[in-house]
């Protein structure tokens, strides 16, 4: 059955935690979908993550690009799973929708935005009353720090 991870930001953005998590996935030989309900973090996601840092690039693309399902990181906001992913990442306030087929599903969540804190709530309730192992995530001084 998924994991469903629950990783509440406080020292950094998305910006920051997200390409980390996701180097730590394909480290894992696992592919990646990362999903949004806003358009515009799609396209400024396929930016970043070329560019997030000197030394390193994640190899991804949106959906709907020729080839986009061979990618090991697919950016989109669609419920399918073209790449065969083993995580999902919901970003944004994206819904989970049917979570058979991945190994995990990380929600991650800005702390200080409290619409976003309220909604990880809600789904945390509602993937904890489905059945699925639950865990909570906080972001540290050293790193990510397993609170429940």
């Amino acid at each position: 059955m998924t994991e469903v991870w629950f990783y509440h930001l406080e020292r950094t953005g998305l910006d920051q935690a997200l390409p980390e998590l996701l180097e730590k996935t394909l480290q894992r030989g696992w592919k990646a979908i990362v999903r949004t309900p806003v358009p515009e973090r799609v396209e400024h996601l396929d930016g970043w993550l070329w560019s997030y840092r000197d030394d390193s690039f994640l190899p991804h693309a949106p959906a709907g690009e020729p080839g986009a399902a061979r990618q090991p990181i697919l950016l989109t906001m669609d419920f399918e799973n073209p790449n065969g992913a083993d995580a999902l990442f919901l970003v944004d306030g994206a819904e989970p929708g049917d979570l058979a087929g991945y190994q995990r599903c990380v929600v991650l969540f800005d702390g200080a935005d409290p619409a976003q804190l309220s909604l990880a709530r809600s789904q945390w309730s509602q993937v904890k009353a489905k059945g699925f192992s639950v865990s909570y995530w906080k972001q540290q001084a050293r790193g990510w720090e397993k609170q429940a």
